[in-house]
């Protein structure tokens, strides 16, 4: 029996998608203009965030190739066989599956959507994500033609989000506020981080499924680190139990349909100490002062410079770590970080309407020191034609989050 190198094949129905047909046609709409502009025939998308922001279709890879050809009339995703038909399901747009019996089926299914007659004269990539055996490949295929950028770009259109997007982005701040009130009731000494952020997580999780019954759910989860273990805005949850006076850092992520929204907040269990109390109500100054300085008009680069400036004035400017804000939207801030808006030193975007970024600032104290631990607040704003709108609703500070259970 002779078996294909890829085939197509549509099982059951086309479901429901996150955004409406008029939303990704729009978006796709976008990208060709962008194609027309740079003079690329083709464009091969490669990347979770990209493919899932044109297409629907989130791809879990286990070390696979996945892609989206797209056209001037073409638009096609490329997934492996494991996962039959569900990207055909999930995609507004044709699909093509490849299998694993051969080597390099991937690029022949490439080569299939767009045929032998024409070969593409120039074609954009995704150089922050395509790797060079991929790149390597395409250039023994194409050998005439000429790859281009194109992940800037697309960055860019990324960065103004739609309503419809500003709708989900607008839920998942209400969720991951949910989250926080459920992991507050938790909070007490000898509790676990771990059995802590479980309740956090699936109380969203189940959010996520009430008001999204016909989304995917996955990667919803919680950060809730105490003690030493605040030091690290990334730092993974541990078994450690909560102690009397411990300081924690609350960490809720809802994922709907590839769409991140976080929300952070420092707390203390029962009791803090005056050391710790002036780096908190240091970091909470700065992270008040960054909600006001977020309107259009302000560019990311004087934004952070003015809070430089007031940790310096409050004499903890040495033990800031990060950013101080970020980009929200597909897959933001981890696999689709739209590195062109936030809130650092080297970046002089200015703000306009219906960007989405978040003001988080975090100071580090190493442990020998007095008030030892990492403080950080984390809001989430939408910029409006005249100002911002947090859709954070959760407090802070410390009149609020000395948790006594």
């Amino acid at each position: 029996m002779e078996r294909p190198d890829f085939f197509e094949l549509n099982n059951g129905e086309k479901v429901k998608l996150p955004f409406s047909d008029k939303e990704y046609k729009n978006r796709v709409s976008k990208l060709r203009e962008v194609m027309s502009d740079n003079n690329m025939d083709m464009a091969i998308l490669t990347s979770m965030h990209n493919i899932a922001y044109y297409t629907g279709f989130i791809y879990c890879s286990f070390g696979r190739p996945y892609g989206c050809v797209v056209t001037k009339d073409k638009i096609v995703t490329i997934s492996a066989n494991i996962d039959s038909s569900q990207p055909w399901r999930r995609s507004h747009c044709n699909n093509v599956i490849y299998t694993d019996w051969k080597r390099d089926n991937f690029l022949k299914a490439i080569v299939s959507i767009i045929g032998r007659n024409d070969p593409p004269k120039t074609i954009g990539i995704e150089n922050d994500h395509v790797t060079l055996d991929i790149k390597e490949k395409l250039n023994s295929i194409f050998s005439i033609a000429i790859f281009k950028d194109i992940s800037k770009n697309l960055m860019k259109q990324r960065m103004i989000k739609s309503d419809e997007e500003i709708s989900i982005i607008k839920n998942g701040a209400r969720i991951a506020d949910l989250g926080a009130e459920e992991i507050v009731k938790h909070i007490k000494p000898g509790q676990s981080e771990l059995e802590i952020a479980i309740a956090g997580r699936d109380k969203m999780e189940r959010e996520i499924a009430k008001s999204y019954p016909d989304a995917e759910y996955m990667d919803t989860w919680v950060w809730f680190q105490s003690g030493i273990n605040t030091d690290g805005a990334h730092n993974p949850k541990t078994n450690r139990a909560l102690q009397n006076g411990d300081i924690l850092s609350l960490n809720t992520f809802p994922m709907i349909s590839g769409y991140y929204t976080a929300l952070e907040r420092t707390l203390f269990v029962n009791e803090i100490d005056d050391a710790s109390l002036k780096a908190w109500e240091a970091n909470v100054k700065v992270h008040k002062r960054g909600l006001e300085l977020i309107k259009p008009g302000a560019k990311c680069s004087e934004i952070c410079e003015e809070l430089n400036n007031l940790f310096a004035e409050l004499g903890y400017l040495q033990y800031r770590t990060f950013g101080y804000g970020h980009s929200f939207g597909m897959l933001s801030h981890f696999y689709g970080r739209e590195a062109g808006l936030e809130l650092r030193e080297d970046i002089d975007t200015v703000l306009e309407k219906n960007m989405v970024i978040s003001m988080e600032p975090m100071i580090m104290i190493p442990e020998e020191k007095p008030g030892a631990g990492g403080y950080r607040e984390h809001d989430i704003l939408v910029i409006k034609e005249d100002g911002a709108e947090n859709i954070t609703k959760f407090p802070f500070g410390p009149d609020h989050n000395i948790i006594k259970n």
